[in-house]
């Protein structure tokens, strides 16, 4: 399997985007060069991904139709058979009333009968900034044409969320300019997008700072897995404890797994009164059948986990106690059960892992992700991480970054237990190294999904622990 080629970490909302636009001729480059360079980084996409064909470049009023002007007339240049439509004129003085100018080839009608007729679509009608929701004459022509190529995002797409305004077309392909936004990370963003094309269109990067992105990509380089110094032993790498219940016994083996295959120096599954069943797992993991009160006077049992398979009840009695200790919490599962319409019992925890389910449960269904889980973390004090196919870990602080490293097959029963182990071992591993909860949740997430790839179609819960090793030579360089 190949490496994840580095993309640029920061991701950049239509306003902060709107204020680089803005901020570049301070630095030296001017509107009109980088609409030149975005529409030229539409044309080379086209021609790198399609043959000659009929071409209808529909365009807006903004510097998104601008952009399509460029594009329209490159690919005239180059012989392509390339129409024009407009939905209104630029507005005057504007970049993209200069770019207009310069397009001297035929025009077209903006109407479904046009898109019909062409072989391919260039959509740049609206850009990611979408002020309203898009219908009418806009939605039918986009839903009329056979294969779209998307001027930053799909005409609807609201780049802040992922979210459909009112229609959005699905794109075959989809070229976007300096950085990448929220929305082209977020479902259904992502699948309408197509395949997603980042072009540097010579932004200054001096523009980044003034803007302060707060929100990121999940992957190496946003933070950095624990090192193992030669003086190294088990209580320097962590002491993670999890809770096990008595029924659903699997998931806290497969946490107690997946802690010490990260890396943690010890882990201990404390099932008080039904240790004998976890006794008969993996000899690496210890079990205890003490009191939590016990285990808790130990001040080296630094990471606990609380709810895979413990149980709604276990759960709610534990729960307090471990949040009362002042120790490092993963909470996962049965946690939200127990804390149902009550986000204020989770306050104390470290890292919150749940589904879109257990999220509802807890904080009430979301609508937009990042802002939810940027609230839920706020509303906890706990690194909230939103699972799901675009998973999101948002920190009390108003960080969040989108994981986009989860293959479809890593929906299998067990996954989140092995995810919850993760976590709490990068923690356990990391408070000596300055690794914040954040960064554990961060790197746990990407590392997860990178093992998936690596275990394949097909794969089952089981397979996906031995394939962490290569997840982390991937985050590492070997």
């Amino acid at each position: 399997m190949t490496k994840p080629r580095p993309r640029p970490l920061e991701l950049l909302t239509p306003d902060q985007m709107a204020k680089a636009d803005a901020a570049a001729p301070g630095f030296g480059v001017p509107g009109p060069v980088l609409m030149d360079a975005a529409g030229r980084a539409v044309a080379r996409a086209v021609v790198q991904r399609f043959r000659p064909c009929r071409t209808l470049v529909l365009v807006g009023p903004g510097n998104n139709g601008g952009d399509g002007y460029v594009a329209a007339r490159l690919l005239a240049q180059l012989g392509w058979p390339v129409t024009l439509a407009a939905l209104a004129p630029p507005r005057a003085g504007s970049d993209a009333a200069g770019a207009a100018t310069r397009w001297t080839g035929p025009s077209a009608p903006f109407t479904p009968e046009e898109a019909a007729r062409a072989d391919l679509v260039i959509d740049a009608v609206f850009g990611a900034g979408l002020a309203r929701d898009v219908g009418g004459i806009v939605a039918d022509t986009l839903r009329a044409a056979r294969r779209i190529v998307a001027v930053d995002v799909p005409s609807g797409l609201d780049g802040a969320t992922g979210q459909v305004r009112g229609y959005a077309p699905q794109a075959d392909l989809t070229v976007t300019f300096f950085r990448l936004k929220p929305g082209h990370l977020l479902l259904p963003g992502r699948t309408l997008c197509g395949d997603c094309v980042l072009a540097d269109i010579g932004m200054p990067l001096a523009v980044l700072p003034a803007i302060a992105p707060d929100t990121f990509l999940n992957a190496p380089g946003l933070w950095t897995l624990p090192a193992l110094p030669t003086e190294a032993h088990k209580y320097t790498r962590g002491h993670v404890t999890i809770l096990g219940g008595a029924e659903m016994t699997g998931a806290a083996r497969l946490t107690a797994e997946a802690a010490r295959r990260i890396g943690a120096g010890l882990v201990t599954i404390a099932a008080e009164g039904r240790a004998d069943i976890y006794r008969m797992g993996a000899p690496g993991a210890l079990v205890t059948e003490a009191p939590i009160a016990d285990l808790l006077a130990d001040p080296r049992r630094t990471v606990w986990v609380c709810g895979p398979g413990l149980g709604e009840t276990a759960a709610r009695a534990a729960l307090p106690v471990l949040l009362a200790s002042g120790r490092r919490i993963v909470g996962d599962a049965d946690v939200f059960s127990a804390c149902a319409g009550n986000p204020d019992g989770l306050r104390g925890a470290s890292v919150l892992t749940p589904h879109a389910g257990e999220f509802a449960r807890v904080f009430g269904a979301p609508t937009d992700r990042l802002s939810a889980a940027r609230a839920a973390a706020r509303r906890t004090g706990a690194v909230v991480l939103l699972k799901g196919p675009d998973t999101i870990i948002a920190a009390p602080d108003g960080r969040a970054a989108i994981n986009d490293q989860a293959p479809p097959w890593l929906a299998t029963a067990g996954a989140g237990d092995v995810l919850a182990g993760m976590i709490g071992g990068l923690i356990a591993q990391g408070m000596q190294q300055g690794m914040t909860d954040w960064d554990a949740a961060c790197a746990a997430a990407w590392l997860h999904g990178r093992a998936a790839m690596h275990a394949g179609k097909g794969m089952v819960v089981e397979d996906l622990l031995p394939a962490l090793r290569a997840a982390w030579a991937d985050a590492t360089d070997g």
